[in-house]
């Protein structure tokens, strides 16, 4: 059997998916540029690849990836050994966006991290969890859900995977695929794909089809739990991340004129808020005015003003005008006001 031991690791991280369940904020950004907890998607799951220390960090970009690449080389050069970008120039999934980083990758054992999935734990946790498998082809993290029909589930034997399939319309195993897979066997891995890409008619290539080949070609593939997990792809997901995100990062300092600030919050340096009532649970990117407002679990993008405006569980994209009507109200004791 091939030896997989060795330290020396590359990550793939796929992050040119349009967006579509993200839309109309993917519109004018890529998804992982969308804004959660102070900062895009894509700096959050770099900022838990440090203690990795991979050799390289190959990240897979598409459609408007200038901002990708302007971010990531503005924030994260001189963080890792090397960056290299690979462009899909065509969104035909998964698989395939794994599969155009060959040539760059080449053998070395991979770690995949999507670009679209925020985790509690670091990715150097789950380095170690796979290295406790012991020599195999490589590891899969997995989680239990309720609804297995709206994901990748795996099947496992005697602690080894016998049969992986996507979003089953019913399924006996629960154990969905969480978006982080650790392969040892990349040159395996990639003629799985190859055989993908060259007999299917499917308009996507799906990573999980690849794997399966992987296990139909006797590759002993294990998996290890994942706890918490954020999917950043949907708009009450990513919600849900920016309070968990927040609850995190703790308090924060914000400079603010005649405001009430509640934490947790993430205020960008250069927003400007004024007699407004900002928490819990509220990212405001930079260049952002808020004026006479109430705001609370809500994300605010970059650039935007916002005036006279009461919002509470919302998305706002960068540079949006937003102005409500001005109140004068006259209340007696013991009221209780709802808007």
């Amino acid at each position: 059997m091939k030896d997989y031991a060795g330290d020396s690791m590359k990550v793939i991280i796929p992050a040119a998916g349009v967006g579509k369940r993200l839309y109309p904020h993917t519109h004018t950004k890529p998804k992982p540029m969308v804004f959660v907890a102070g900062k895009p998607i894509i700096g959050h799951i770099l900022d838990r690849l440090i203690d990795v220390h991979p050799e390289e960090v190959v990240i897979v970009v598409g459609q408007m990836k200038s901002k990708t690449i302007s971010y990531i080389d503005a924030n994260y050069a001189g963080k890792f050994d090397k960056i290299t970008y690979i462009t899909q120039d065509e969104p035909l999934g998964l698989g395939h966006a794994i599969y155009v980083t060959k040539d760059v990758v080449g053998d070395a054992p991979v770690m995949i991290a999507l670009g679209d999935m925020i985790f509690k734990a670091g990715y150097s946790e789950f380095l170690a969890r796979h290295r406790s498998n012991g020599e195999c082809a490589g590891s899969i993290g997995v989680k239990t859900v309720d609804a297995p029909e709206h994901y990748g589930i795996v099947y496992v034997k005697d602690g080894t995977i016998t049969k992986l399939i996507e979003k089953p319309s019913s399924s006996t195993s629960n154990r969905a695929i969480a978006g982080i897979y650790i392969i040892e066997d990349m040159p395996l891995l990639f003629e799985s794909l190859s055989k993908l890409t060259k007999g299917s008619k499917k308009g996507e290539y799906q990573l999980t089809d690849a794997l399966q080949l992987m296990v139909d070609a006797d590759a002993e593939l294990k998996t290890f739990p994942v706890h918490d997990w954020y999917d950043c792809g949907r708009a009450d997901t990513l919600l849900e991340a920016n309070r968990v995100l927040l609850a995190e990062k703790g308090e924060n300092d914000v400079k603010s004129t005649n405001s009430i600030i509640i934490q947790p919050i993430a205020i960008g340096p250069s927003a400007k808020l004024i007699n407004s009532v900002i928490g819990p649970n509220v990212s405001v990117a930079d260049n952002t005015v808020i004026k006479n407002s109430i705001i609370e679990d809500s994300i605010i993008g970059a650039g935007a003003d916002i005036v006279n405006m009461s919002l509470k569980s919302s998305i706002i994209g960068d540079k949006v005008n937003l102005t409500g009507k001005s109140k004068s109200l006259n209340i007696g004791d013991s009221s209780t006001i709802e808007f």
